[in-house]
């Protein structure tokens, strides 16, 4: 039988925990098993984007901490003293500007020359204004082709009918009379009619 070890021989302290601390192996993003293969490079890619933004925000925190101290330590001297300020006279159109009342009646000219950028705005970008138009030369283009298949039914339709009528009124003109005799008149009336149909075509 093995001998105990006694607790001294695990080490105290900084030493024990210097011996059970493991190295970091940084941070994974998706599973490590994947093949070499599209999905692998996009979890590479959110990984290396994760690291970058990461390094930005480190980046970006010393800029202002720097900035910070900078500016705490270093006092910014006023632009004008206040008794210089008063020695200071204004340009006498502006003195009469705040002397006079508010009278908005006579505005300035070289004001209003000038193009104002609220004036001049570009319209609001729509979202899917090509889609829309796309959409609606589409629908105007089966709408047409619709009422250009309407009309072409209606046409057969009546060629149709037309036809059927021609086609009775000569079983009729063909049926013998009292004597067995085929009806010329009634024969020669409807072939009358289908050449001057012919003829107008």
């Amino acid at each position: 039988m093995a001998p105990k070890r006694s607790h001294d021989e695990h080490g105290t302290g900084a030493e024990a925990e210097g011996r059970a601390k493991k190295p970091r192996k940084g941070f994974s993003v998706g599973p490590e098993n994947l093949p070499d293969g599209t999905y692998r490079r996009k979890v590479q890619k959110i990984k290396k984007d994760l690291i970058h933004k990461a390094k930005l925000k480190r980046s970006y925190a010393k800029i202002k901490a720097q900035e910070a101290e900078l500016s705490s330590s270093v006092p910014v001297p006023p632009l004008i003293a206040p008794d210089e300020e008063s020695k200071l006279e204004l340009h006498p159109e502006r003195q009469a500007m705040l002397d006079e009342p508010n009278s908005e009646s006579t505005p300035d000219r070289k004001f209003d020359e000038r193009p104002s950028r609220s004036r001049v705005r570009k319209p609001k970008p729509v979202p899917f204004e090509r889609e829309a138009k796309l959409a609606k030369r589409r629908r105007l283009d089966a709408e047409a082709r619709k009422k250009e298949r309407e009309e072409s039914d209606r046409q057969r339709q009546q060629k149709l009918e037309q036809r059927e009528r021609f086609r009775k009124a000569m079983a009729k003109a063909r049926t013998g009379g009292r004597n067995g005799q085929r009806k010329l008149g009634r024969e020669s009336e409807v072939l009358l009619k289908r050449v001057q149909r012919v003829m107008s075509e």
